[in-house]
């Protein structure tokens, strides 16, 4: 609609939007989409939005879909904001706590809010079959819509991804191959063999469009406040959430809607799978291949992730940090988190509330900041870790 182009994230160099694209031809890191923001800001605006519809579709000035008739969407997005005074009362800290609940899109995760956008993008321009590595709920949210949109699914994941997400992915269609390795395995066989099987590749940053779909959430939480928090807590596996989000604050300012001051993004990630942790803390813009990775939270089992740079980049520009928790602790704070707000998290989610704890106990979080938590996914989707 106000797409101008695709961009190179490191060289910058140009590419043609109306046109499939994944990484850059040049040197092969992601690609955005730019928009013409001052043409999207006659008709986006915070007023404007109050008599939209409740998904992330709401925002269509600021997505890359030129033909409303090519969407494919099952109502995603728009999810609950849920103040959690119980469980900040838990904490030592009187801070102002909320839980951003992505459980509730369609297929059970945030995944939906990324595959809308790119199911949507490749029926625009007349992709017959897909494909996708996925450690879990990308591959369910990739089935189901591309069920919707009739085109043939192939999906790669761990033999141990878990059991719902296999069979999800089944009963909706998909073809389904499970691999003896890590995610990075299974998009090495997507890369392997995409041109000769004419699938078209939506891994988590190889196609500029899931992150689209991803960055709605940093709208979201501007409408649902009426401003920014202070402070976001985001578990960080291929990290397009977290990157979207801070697209998306870019875009908000560039269209008038708030000034420069940011949130502090937090990146959590498994002590057993931290890259991210490992390059902040080293100083590295770059994070190096996280060896023999593994950790229950399969969606933060990410060894190396192709947008690595840009989750750094965010983190340090907004006066963030990483930190790493064990398995133990994120599995812990499902119940506690569950005991606390009803909400019953994915092991991803739930990986914020000792990440916090920790963020408390070392003076970076303060008495009186708006904190959001971002729980993922549904931790019905996780039966086996609570064997």
């Amino acid at each position: 609609m106000n797409v101008t182009h695709l961009e190179c994230a490191v060289c910058g160099l140009r590419h043609e939007a109306n046109t499939l694209q994944n990484l850059c031809r040049e040197c092969g890191k992601p690609l955005l989409v730019r928009y013409d923001l001052k043409k999207a800001a006659e008709t986006l605006t915070p007023d404007s939005l109050k008599c939209r519809e409740a998904s992330l579709w709401r925002y269509l000035e600021v997505l890359p879909v030129e033909n409303q008739d090519n969407i494919v969407s099952f109502g995603e997005g728009w999810t609950p904001l849920i103040r959690a005074e119980r469980l900040a009362a838990t904490l030592g800290c009187d801070i102002d706590l909320y839980i951003k609940d992505e459980a509730q899109n369609p297929t059970q995760s945030f995944k939906a809010r990324g595959m809308t956008a790119a199911i949507t993008m490749a029926n625009e321009l007349g992709v017959k079959k897909l494909a996708v590595p996925s450690a879990g709920n990308a591959a369910s949210a990739m089935a189901a819509y591309a069920a919707e949109a009739g085109m043939e699914a192939h999906i790669f994941m761990p033999q141990d991804t878990p059991r719902a997400n296999v069979i999800e992915c089944q009963q909706t269609g998909a073809n389904v191959t499970l691999v003896d390795g890590l995610i990075t395995d299974c998009g090495k066989i997507v890369a392997e063999r995409k041109e000769a099987q004419g699938w078209f590749d939506v891994s988590t940053l190889k196609e500029p469009y899931r992150v689209e779909g991803k960055k709605t959430m940093g709208y979201e939480l501007f409408e649902q406040f009426g401003a920014l928090p202070d402070v976001i807590i985001y578990p960080t596996g291929g990290g397009t959430g977290l990157i979207g989000m801070w697209k998306a604050f870019d875009e908000m300012e560039q269209m008038g809607w708030i000034g420069s001051k940011r949130p502090r993004m937090v990146t959590v990630q498994s002590s057993t799978c931290a890259p991210i942790v490992r390059a902040f803390k080293q100083g590295e813009r770059f994070a190096d291949e996280f060896k023999n990775a593994a950790t229950v939270a399969s969606g933060l089992r990410v060894p190396k992730a192709i947008g690595d740079f840009l989750i750094l980049d965010a983190i340090r520009a907004s006066g963030g940090t990483a930190i790493a928790v064990d398995d133990a602790e994120l599995v812990a704070a499902v119940g506690q988190i569950g005991a606390a707000t009803g909400i019953f998290a994915a092991p991803e989610g739930a990986a914020c509330l000792p990440a916090l704890r920790k963020l408390i106990a070392n003076g970076a979080v303060s008495p009186g900041e708006k904190v959001v938590l971002f729980n993922t996914g549904s931790g019905i989707k996780y039966l086996e870790c609570f064997q």
